[in-house]
């Protein structure tokens, strides 16, 4: 065994001894989801004494609503992610699903309702088909085959020589950006979540691979919870509402349009991105 193996192994067992400061009550239950509602009943939170990122925080996403949340860096945006699918506990307020405190219920059975697309897929040197069934590792070839197709990656898969079979390398690095994502949301479908979550989940990607994936994240998300974290505005114009975020508070609220004619902070934002990518493009 090589030195770095030995020092990678000494890590991981280091860091499998580190105990979680996040813990299931005694008489937790398992969270029973019905409708998909979610509640921040002000809720306030920092990762350091002296630096609030939360402070009062309260909103509701109505079931089957589509919740985009923008603003700028700091702002708070995939903290509330982050507590929503419980890697924090809140330092004041609740969290509350279908009227269920998420610290009451079973941190297993509140992340199983939960389907994250990140930002920064990972992905296994294997092939697709094992990359995707990563979602629900005991989902049938059928199952996995069925979430690729509703993640739109059918077309592409049908072009390569192995087809499922294709291993995708070393962190995915045979494919593109936008099909690791596509992956991603091939996992999430598979998993069958009640909510999802999409962090920065198109920020990386080139317009071509961007549209591909927000065709895919539109079908995905109808009918079910969600809640969109996005940095470019144009991602969200779909959304039913978008809630513009600074230090950890609700400053304005709204659709796109609306929020134009307010002409303020979202305003502002989206003009701006919108002057940036006209230069980028002449």
């Amino acid at each position: 065994m090589c030195i770095r193996d030995r020092v990678n192994i000494e890590r991981m067992f280091k860091l499998m001894g580190v105990e979680s400061k996040v813990a299931d009550q005694k008489d937790a239950k398992e969270l029973k989801l019905s409708d998909g509602k979610i509640e921040f009943r002000n809720v306030g939170f920092s990762y350091e004494e002296n630096r609030q990122i939360l402070t009062d925080l309260s909103f509701t996403l109505e079931p089957g609503e589509k919740l985009a949340l923008v603003g700028g860096s700091g702002a708070g945006k995939s903290t509330i992610a982050k507590l929503l699918f419980r890697f924090y506990d809140t330092d004041s307020g609740g969290i509350y699903i279908d009227g269920q405190n998420i610290k009451e219920v079973t941190q297993l059975s509140l992340r199983q309702s939960i389907g994250v697309v990140p930002q920064d897929t990972v992905l296994f040197n294997s092939t697709i088909l094992e990359n995707v069934r990563y979602g629900r590792p005991g989902a049938s070839d059928e199952d996995v085959k069925e979430a690729i197709r509703l993640a739109h990656l059918q077309e592409f898969i049908n072009q390569l020589p192995n087809g499922y079979d294709t291993k995708v390398g070393e962190r995915g690095l045979k494919l593109s950006g936008g099909e690791k994502q596509r992956v991603a949301i091939a996992r999430t479908i598979l998993k069958q979540p009640g909510i999802l979550i999409f962090d920065e989940a198109t920020s990386s990607l080139d317009s071509a691979s961007e549209r591909a994936v927000l065709t895919a994240i539109d079908d995905v998300s109808q009918g079910k919870s969600s809640v969109v974290i996005a940095h470019r505005l144009s991602t969200i114009v779909k959304a039913d509402r978008i809630l513009v975020l600074e230090r950890g508070q609700v400053v304005e609220q709204g659709n796109h349009e609306n929020l134009l004619k307010q002409n303020g902070r979202y305003a502002h934002l989206w003009n701006l991105q919108q002057h940036t990518e006209h230069k980028g493009n002449v």
